[in-house]
């Protein structure tokens, strides 16, 4: 019996243990990203700061800026009283104009209801067309509707045109979700949340008979109401899923976006009480909530089957933060290290983080900036360049501090000899690895004046632009002037002596007249001579 005690004793610690790491095991590659950097991604260069985007501009708590993607430069602002406001994209701009204004019909009484999501078609430019989510009352719900730009001011929307196309009850104040996205196949996705309270104590992330807690997807493409998509996972089903639901499994999911490049759709999704999660969400998947919160089973006490489970591809927990605020895959031209990251935030903590991930290699996370804002969401514009919205009203831009200038390639010069009726094509290749090359100037001086072309860029990183024609015997000189997002410049000019060309007689005009000219010299002089000659 005491070698039996014995036994006991050492070999049930030991049994706890292996279980304990079995259990670990089946969650390693979470919790490995979740507690330590990939040794082979090397982090951001870069130290990054955020400063006000547009100095003169103040919003009310707004939650997401858009652009429209039709060639107009101009933003849209939600603001989360039910208000939109578009402004010229232009940094200096000094006011803004209420584009749609559906306060009265907007419930804000709890801090996470309001005018949450807008999205525009692709097609907007030629139909006008664009979709808003909200929070309405009596009852509680969430209200997708679909409303036209005005046929008189293309910056005021009718709002009498509105046309509901989708309505959800909302139990609670909280967890609504409430972006909106067309994807890269046309369609509308729509974020919802699990409808609270805390918890989730009636299981609606798992539950497939509810719209709560998914990630819906409708074609709204043919006018009128919404149709399915055909590939949607539950359509034809006979278990009464709702056919609407493209994945599952969510708590709060806010904010998501699609990948430019790779078509994949990221989403953040905002933890209980421990870990808050980054998905790459894919169609019929289901993401855990409520039976894990992130790569934990929920609650703490339980232990919960992961069979058939998606986790994220990263967490990270109460210390880093306490709301994630999903943001882009970054492809701007401002902050060139981090293209291709995630970047995103969080409320609580003010952080902002670069993901990186290519679903080959492990994920690589890195903090870019601890700020003192409260984030609300993310945005971009036609160029890709990022913005972020914050609870102070303001809309800043995350920029890199660095002090290196661009790097400038020897300029190639076509013609090297011009003539009087040729222009000159200068290009030359300009690099700033860290914040990117803001714009490159060529600068040229015809004997008295300094004129500034911006150059055009071609491809990669090459430059291009063109000296007009100039008069026979001009000097021309000129330098390159590069300027990066960081506001570092470089000049070049020949180490000191600007490049230079001196347009040459044309060929056929002048080359021609000069032994012409002797020709006709010398017969004078011979003919003189002959005495046949009297001038």
């Amino acid at each position: 019996m005491k070698i039996k005690s014995f036994k006991t004793a050492v070999f049930l610690p030991i049994l706890i243990l292996m279980v304990a790491v079995a259990s670990f095991v089946l969650l390693k590659e979470p919790l490995d990203n979740w507690f330590r950097l990939q040794a082979n991604s090397s982090a951001p260069q870069g130290t990054y700061t955020v400063n006000v985007a547009f100095p003169n501009l103040v919003f009310d708590n707004p939650l997401g800026i858009y652009d429209a993607n039709d060639r107009t430069n101009r933003l849209f602002v939600v603001e989360q009283r039910g208000v939109i406001r578009v402004f010229e994209n232009n940094p200096p701009i000094a006011s803004s104009s209420v584009f749609l204004d559906i306060s009265d019909k907007v419930l804000t009484r709890g801090g996470e209801q309001g005018l949450l999501g807008l999205a525009f078609p692709s097609d907007f430019e030629q139909t006008g067309l664009f979709y808003v989510n909200y929070v309405a009352d009596e009852p509680s719900r969430t209200v997708l509707s679909r409303f036209s730009v005005s046929q008189n001011n293309p910056n005021l929307a009718d709002k009498q045109s509105e046309f509901i196309l989708l309505e959800v009850l909302q139990p609670t104040e909280i967890h609504n979700g409430g972006q909106i996205a067309f994807g890269p196949d046309g369609y509308l996705y729509i974020a919802k949340g699990d409808g609270g309270p805390a918890a989730d104590p009636f299981g609606r992330g798992q539950d497939l008979e509810t719209l709560l807690g998914k990630i819906l997807r409708i074609d709204v493409s043919l006018g009128g109401n919404y149709t399915i998509p055909s590939d949607n996972p539950f359509v034809g089903n006979i278990f009464g899923y709702r056919e609407e639901i493209y994945s599952y499994g969510f708590r709060n999911p806010w904010r998501f976006s699609f990948d430019s490049e790779t078509g994949r759709l990221w989403v953040a999704d905002v933890g209980q009480v421990r870990l808050e999660e980054i998905n790459i969400v894919e169609i019929g998947k289901n993401y855990g909530w409520s039976l894990f919160e992130g790569i934990l089973s929920f609650p703490s006490d339980s232990d919960n089957d992961p069979t058939g489970l998606e986790f994220p591809v990263w967490v990270y927990g109460r210390d880093a933060g306490t709301a994630v605020i999903g943001g882009f895959v970054y492809h701007g031209s401002s902050l060139r290290e981090l293209v291709g990251a995630y970047i995103y935030g969080d409320f609580g903590s003010g952080r902002i983080w670069a993901l990186y991930y290519d679903g080959i290699e492990p994920p690589a996370n890195f903090e870019l900036v601890h700020t003192n804002l409260d984030i609300l969401s993310f945005g971009i514009d036609k160029d890709n360049q990022l913005f972020i919205c914050a609870l102070d009203g303001r809309i800043y831009r995350l920029q890199v501090i660095e002090s290196v200038p661009p790097v400038i390639g020897a300029p190639i010069q076509m013609p090297l000899e011009p003539l009087p009726n040729q222009e000159v094509t200068v290009t030359v290749n300009v690099t700033d690895a860290i914040s990117g090359v803001r714009e490159v100037v060529l600068s040229y001086s015809n004997d008295t004046v300094w004129i500034n072309i911006t150059m055009a860029l071609v491809e990669g990183d090459k430059f291009s632009a063109t000296i007009p024609r100039m008069p026979y015997q001009t000097m021309v000189r000129y330098r390159i002037i590069a300027t990066d997002y960081a506001n570092n410049t470089a000049v070049e000019d020949n180490l000191g002596a600007f490049y230079t060309y001196t347009v040459v007689p044309e060929f056929p005009s002048v080359i021609l007249l000069v032994p012409l000219l002797l020709i006709v010299t010398l017969f004078i002089i011979a003919e003189r001579r002959r005495g046949k000659l009297f001038l």
